[in-house]
């Protein structure tokens, strides 16, 4: 482990720490960081609905309007976090580019390990989709390198929205963004299990189209709702996590794309399954191997020691050491 004197010296304003060394968030500086985080979250939400439609978010045209206004959200919310730094007059001294997790130091180790992590929690859903899967191995190898079948993904609207859009500018704005303006008040371990309630509470506009379209009964949307805002706040926090340790937005990407690509885990047709026995075990053994591996594939020593946001802490948290 990193010896704690080898952190270098933190960047925040002096008046954010008292006499003896201790942080101390200046008068306004959270509510100025969770007000911007809740703008950038409305913001981001209210983009989708800028276009009036009659039509279901699944059609082709809805899709298409909506990457418009994201992409156009997403591309400035930088300007967020500018605009938070200068009005709080919080020093950094990584760009704001690196802070964001734009950058090319530890890039390889940041591209490929979180994503092993997450498979390796996948490993019960995984081994289920191969037993269940009518191809070889070696046809899914041709599939893989056959330019015709991601010609055809990318012209997808849904894949796209699923697998590109959405992970790339939800991870961008709700953890590029939000952390940076979250940690110099909260500190890295309580900002990675609040930045995921914006996230969560973002998922409620759903509700909106469920109850407009009539797609279910008001408990079970209500229900819906629930479950999907829970499961979206534990996924922003492991993201977030993964953020904070690596200091790269392209892992949580990669990780938000392959979540989004699996689903949730279908542990009830698991119960069912033929193979049943051999299935659980890999979802216990992929959740066990998932916690042994959960801080030696994210030490942040593989992604440059320490990570930009880490530099915005007045003194090393454990999740910022090796």
């Amino acid at each position: 482990m990193a010896e704690e004197k080898d952190f270098p010296p933190n960047l925040l304003t002096e008046e954010m720490k008292h006499s003896n060394g201790d942080f101390v968030a200046p008068d306004g500086l959270c509510w100025l960081s969770v007000l911007s985080c809740l703008l950038l979250a409305c913001s981001y939400v209210g983009s989708l609905y800028v276009w009036r439609s009659d039509l279901p978010r699944d059609h082709p045209t809805v899709i298409k309007r909506r990457f418009t206004s994201v992409l156009i959200v997403s591309g400035l919310s930088p300007l967020f976090v500018w605009a938070w730094r200068e009005f709080t007059g919080v020093r950094t001294g990584p760009s704001l580019l690196a802070l964001m997790g734009i950058r090319f130091e530890g890039l390889i180790p940041a591209v490929i390990l979180p994503l092993v992590l997450t498979m390796v929690l996948f490993l019960g859903p995984l081994m289920q989709l191969a037993m269940d899967c009518p191809w070889s191995f070696m046809d899914g190898i041709r599939v893989a390198f056959d330019p015709w079948f991601w010609m055809l993904c990318f012209s997808d609207m849904r894949w796209l929205r699923n697998q590109v859009v959405a992970p790339l500018t939800e991870e961008l704005v709700f953890r590029a963004c939000m952390l940076p303006m979250l940690v110099p008040c909260a500190g890295p371990s309580i900002a990675i299990f609040t930045c995921p309630l914006f996230f969560g509470v973002a998922h409620f506009h759903h509700v909106i189209e469920l109850l407009r379209f009539r797609q279910g009964t008001l408990s079970g949307i209500f229900l819906s709702a629930v479950f999907q805002f829970s499961y979206t706040a534990v996924f922003g926090a492991y993201t977030a996590f993964i953020f904070i340790r690596t200091g790269h937005l392209m892992g949580p990407v990669l990780c938000h794309s392959f979540c989004n690509y699996m689903g949730f885990p279908a542990i009830s047709t698991a119960l069912e399954h033929p193979h049943r026995l051999t299935v659980l075990s890999s979802y216990l053994l992929g959740v066990l191997l998932f916690l042994l591996f959960l801080f030696p594939f994210t030490d942040p020593s593989y992604y440059g020691l320490p990570t930009p946001v880490c530099t915005l802490t007045s003194s090393p948290s454990s999740l910022c050491l090796s």
